[in-house]
């Protein structure tokens, strides 16, 4: 299986490999996990996020939502700010009464996409990594609609730790997702109860805008959020693509 990693390590950033005993650099240097700065696997472009993608969460948030199954896929852009790697930090406001995880599939192209068709969708996926995109419920409207103040706060999504090639990934809607809170399970959730499947949002983004290397989908999460806080650690896992540990620091 392939997976790769970027760290940064000793001034420079290097592509990184899985090791028994932590990671290895591409210049053979064997480095444990905690003596690196994780960054995002892949050099990021544009961050396209799904809200209400999994029918569970859906129910979840009945009372607040005014999207259905029947309307287009709810779906938002994040910038680059908002991306840390694993083992990173995210600050929880002061201000804030509810603050949730989100553990989901993102989808990284590897192509160019322009009006690409279902058919052909999974063409231009160069490969999937786990994803924990932080919402303060505080700041949302009175119905649902990510705004920048929920989804785009510096540090709000962790990303990582590995690239996993879509040559490995034989059917990437059929893998458990869980979410560790300090070591209990709270979240569990498998990616054949997506709303919107992989090659589904490839053909509905692709219609209006061009897609391109580096170009990341968050695909949703399933229900089971619950508030974090302060010294809480948090850890999101997809079988088969990555375990993506982060913690919760007090912000401004």
């Amino acid at each position: 299986m392939t997976r790769t990693a970027r760290v940064a390590f000793d001034g420079a950033i290097h592509h990184a490999a899985p090791h028994a005993d932590g990671l290895r650099l591409a210049d053979g240097r064997v480095l444990a996990e905690d003596r690196v700065v994780w960054l995002p696997p892949f050099e990021p472009g544009t961050i396209i996020a799904l809200g209400i993608n999994y029918a569970d969460h859906a129910k979840e948030l009945a009372k607040e939502l005014t999207q259905t199954a029947q309307d287009e896929p709810l779906a938002f852009l994040k910038a680059p700010n908002t991306l840390i790697g694993h083992r990173g930090t995210t600050r929880r406001p002061r201000d804030a009464t509810f603050m949730h995880y989100e553990c989901e599939l993102a989808v990284v192209i590897g192509a160019v996409a322009k009006n690409v068709k279902r058919a052909d969708a999974m063409r231009v996926v160069a490969g999937y990594t786990v994803a924990n995109d932080y919402a303060v419920r505080d700041y949302l409207e009175n119905w649902y609609r990510p705004n920048l103040r929920v989804k785009n706060r510096d540090g709000c999504t962790a990303i990582g730790p590995w690239l996993v090639d879509a040559a490995d990934v034989p059917d990437p809607h059929a893998l458990d997702l869980r979410t560790s809170v300090n070591g209990t399970v709270r979240q569990r959730g498998n990616t054949r109860d997506l709303i919107n499947d992989v090659p589904a949002l490839i053909e509905y983004l692709s219609s209006f805008m061009t897609l391109g290397p580096g170009d990341v989908i968050l695909t949703g999460t399933p229900e089971g959020v619950v508030d974090v806080n302060p010294g809480d650690e948090v850890v999101c896992e997809i079988d088969g693509i990555g375990r993506l540990a982060n913690s919760i620091v007090e912000g401004e």
